[in-house]
């Protein structure tokens, strides 16, 4: 068979051809000293830069028009001392709502106890001492039961808990600064995850019952969602996605308006469940979705930092 004559190929003037890389997206160098929004503007218009652009200007028209803004975190958030950050987002009224999985309340009570936190895992499960600090699982099951008792949930239990007992640290602690301001922060637990569960002081019935009051107290927040809110997973691969896609069937099926808003998944690595169960099936009626890859102790203070200057 004879070689094909490229001699005939057809083509056309470059200028014709819609390219999509110009060079007014191109990213900007920084002169020495210079801010950091003149840092932020810096960035390429492009890919993920781009996204987070549109990240950070849904997070604030949503806080301009009062809109829900939920921040969902897995304990790493915490683990990587986000904390402070966190924190003033909450405090300016930004994020108006957070949702933390069980270890979230561990790491949140010993910041706010001793200002330190995470143990050496491996180092500990050794000798079968991983997990058994005392005044962790004394104080939080304590916490959790007497939440029970009043039917409230985890969340607000354990923050009352630690202003009621004037904890050292308890300014570092995303659940005492909610419980202070009112503000919802739920916690969702699956049994035996955590160290807390280990002991004889856990009580199943009580983290059932404020678990799952949190659990519906999330469905509330997600029901606002709508037409220009923010929900962002920040680093939970399985639990929060899964609460959140169930609470986005409650709110619908009761007839709110959960739809056009905005869905963010920031994490080092992409998982299904976040996703599938944030990103996809939430917005199939509407809205816009963004997945960000990256460490968070780098990607939240540039997020939180973007939209504090926009503010």
């Amino acid at each position: 068979m004879p070689a094909i004559d490229v001699a005939r190929l057809k083509t056309y003037p470059l200028a014709s051809r819609r390219s999509k890389v110009n060079r007014q997206a191109f990213a900007k160098a920084c002169r020495k000293g210079g801010s950091f929004r003149e840092f932020y503007d810096s960035l390429p218009e492009i890919l993920v830069a781009a996204d987070l652009r549109k990240i950070v200007s849904a997070i604030v028209a949503a806080s301009r028009k009062k809109k829900t803004v939920l921040f969902m975190m897995g304990s790493h958030v915490l683990k990587v001392r986000l904390n402070p950050l966190i924190i003033e987002l909450l405090k300016r009224h930004i994020v108006t709502a957070i949702a933390l999985n069980g270890s979230g309340i561990i790491h949140d009570f010993e910041i706010a106890y001793q200002g330190q936190t995470s143990e050496d895992v491996a180092e500990a499960l050794a000798d079968g001492s991983f997990g058994m600090a005392e005044e962790t699982h004394r104080y939080l099951n304590a916490a959790i039961a007497a939440g029970a008792k009043k039917r409230q949930g985890l969340g607000r239990a354990v923050g009352q808990m630690m202003l009621q007992k004037k904890l050292k640290f308890r300014q570092w602690s995303l659940l005492a600064t909610c419980a202070e301001r009112d503000i919802p922060a739920t916690v969702h637990v699956a049994i035996g995850t955590d160290i807390i569960h280990q002991q004889a002081t856990a009580d199943g019935a009580a983290i059932g019952q404020t678990s799952l009051a949190d659990f519906r107290t999330l469905a509330g927040v997600v029901a606002g969602l709508g037409d220009g809110g923010v929900v962002c997973n920040i680093g939970s691969n399985v639990i929060l996605p899964e609460v959140f896609l169930k609470a986005v069937s409650i709110a619908r099926n009761l007839g709110h308006r959960v739809r056009n808003f905005t869905a963010c998944d920031f994490d080092m690595i992409r998982h299904y469940r976040p996703r599938e169960n944030v990103l996809v099936r939430p917005t199939l009626l509407g809205g816009q979705r963004f997945a960000v890859t990256g460490h968070h102790e780098i990607m939240v203070p540039l997020l939180a930092r973007a939209v504090l200057e926009q503010l």
